[in-house]
């Protein structure tokens, strides 16, 4: 009988040490995208064993980057409406039980070794052409003398024996990979027995919160024949594990602060949108079936799968993320788009018929939700302009003024806004487009680019347009 095969189980587990970046966004994405499409379970766990470079601050900026692109866990500790993550910080005697467990069955020892004699033992080896491993020095001690030193208060860490084996694992993403354990030297697994490291903590939760796949970045791949052995010697399952590509520069060098490795949550507040933030990442290291840059949610569920996740490195491309950023800005519900731009307007802007309509042209501008405020701001306000700029190339100075109030006359009709459109169309054929279009739009605007005067005059009226046009008729007289 086959067994039955378990439900997936996804984590992503971020240090706050630091702000969430590219990097680790992609690879919470590309976790819960798997447990979507699986109807699996996606846990967010913060991994907060280093007490010294741990920061709430970091955690916050964490979980907002996460909640702003709608990577939701799908359980953990009840907050705010939402489950909240997992932390590493509330777990401390599920981790010490297991490091007497490896005590105790003499798969780790205490080790006296100080710093000094460690840095000494190291510096031997690569001057005799050796690659630097723990020699084994304290794994002779007796278990009852080394307990009784530390119970003295001697200092000591937490070494696992590691076994002289070759360790072998299948990557979903790199196939087989071998690791041959003889070069490793013991490993550390704790500063005390209540200060477990990563490389121990993360087993231990990977095993009783049931992961079935691990996802991640390739510069944990050298972790992962450690963590392996550490599960075989507390029976643990060992999960499926499959390492990303490295997101690099466009000059193919590791993505630095300069590259664009920048936290996440300063693209939001650059005026992005999550749905551009999550198109761009899922196509760093992985492609759709279909050859296309715009991929949806939906479709990024449907389609993903570890077959078309690339080995080599992706290329951050910030002129991709602008392109499409632009594109979801345009065809984006217009309700949403204003919910998304409230944070980068004034408040009396919102909510008038003037802003909707001022938004729903100049979004076929914009590039960032930070656009509007420096495009749109005349619709609201028309600033200070020089004269000159209602004058079309050479024109005569009385040619624009005359059309301008050949313009004004129209305005001033009464009629409807389809009529004075129509009008003005046919003035601007019987008086070259460019002498009587180029000094309404810039009367309108105030602005050298800006949409075309018609499109103003839609949005601000009527009369508005002639209060405009009629300033500056003034202006040139």
């Amino acid at each position: 009988m086959t067994p039955a095969r378990k439900p997936v189980r996804v984590r992503i587990p971020p240090s706050p040490t630091g702000h969430l970046h590219i990097g680790t966004a992609r690879t919470a994405l590309f976790n819960w995208l798997f447990a979507r499409q699986k109807k699996g379970v996606f846990v967010v766990r913060i991994e907060d064993t280093d007490k010294e470079r741990s920061e709430v601050q970091y955690e916050e900026d964490i979980l907002a980057g996460l909640e702003w692109l709608g990577l939701h866990a799908d359980e953990g500790p009840a907050e705010g409406g939402r489950y909240g993550p997992y932390r590493q910080s509330e777990r401390g005697e599920i981790y010490t039980k297991y490091l007497k467990q490896l005590l105790k069955e003499g798969h780790a020892y205490w080790c006296f070794c100080t710093k000094d004699e460690l840095a000494a033992k190291k510096a031997s080896e690569m001057a005799d052409g050796l690659p630097p491993k723990y020699d084994g020095t304290c794994r002779e001690i007796d278990a009852d003398e080394a307990a009784g030193r530390v119970k003295g208060g001697e200092s000591a860490t937490i070494r696992f024996q590691v076994p002289e084996k070759v360790v072998t694992f299948k990557d979903l993403v790199r196939g087989t990979v071998e690791f041959d354990m003889t070069l490793s030297g013991d490993i550390v697994i704790a500063k005390g027995i209540d200060a477990p490291l990563y490389n121990f903590a993360v087993v231990v939760d990977d095993a009783l919160m049931e992961i079935t796949h691990v996802i991640r970045g390739e510069d944990h791949i050298a972790n992962t024949p450690k963590q392996i052995i550490f599960a075989e010697a507390l029976g643990f399952d060992t999960p499926i594990y499959a390492h990303l590509p490295l997101i690099l520069g466009s000059d193919k060098s590791k993505l630095s602060k300069r590259a664009g490795e920048t936290g996440l949550m300063e693209y939001k507040a650059a005026g992005y949108v999550p749905e551009a933030m999550l198109n761009f990442l899922v196509l760093m290291g992985w492609h759709p079936t279909e050859d296309k840059e715009v991929v949806s949610v939906e479709e990024m569920v449907k389609d993903f799968s570890f077959e078309k996740v690339q080995k080599g490195g992706a290329v951050y491309n910030k002129e991709k993320l602008d392109w499409l950023n632009g594109y979801y800005i345009r065809t984006m519900e217009l309700d949403r788009l204003r919910e998304y731009i409230k944070d980068f307007v004034p408040k009396e802007w919102m909510g008038s018929e003037l802003f909707r309509k001022a938004l729903e042209i100049e979004r076929e501008r914009m590039k960032s939700l930070a656009d509007f405020k420096e495009m749109a701001g005349f619709f609201f306000e028309i600033g200070e302009y020089d004269a000159e700029l209602l004058i079309w190339k050479e024109v005569e100075r009385n040619v624009i003024l005359d059309n301008l109030k050949a313009v004004l006359e129209i305005l001033e009709s009464g009629e409807s806004f389809e009529k004075v459109e129509k009008k003005i169309m046919t003035l601007a054929d019987e008086r070259g487009k460019g002498n009587v279009l180029w000094p309404l739009r810039a009367a309108l605007s105030g602005q050298k680019n800006s949409p075309g005067p018609l499109e103003i005059v839609g949005v601000l009226g009527v009369e508005e347009s002639a209060r405009r046009v009629t300033a500056a008729v003034e202006k040139l007289g």
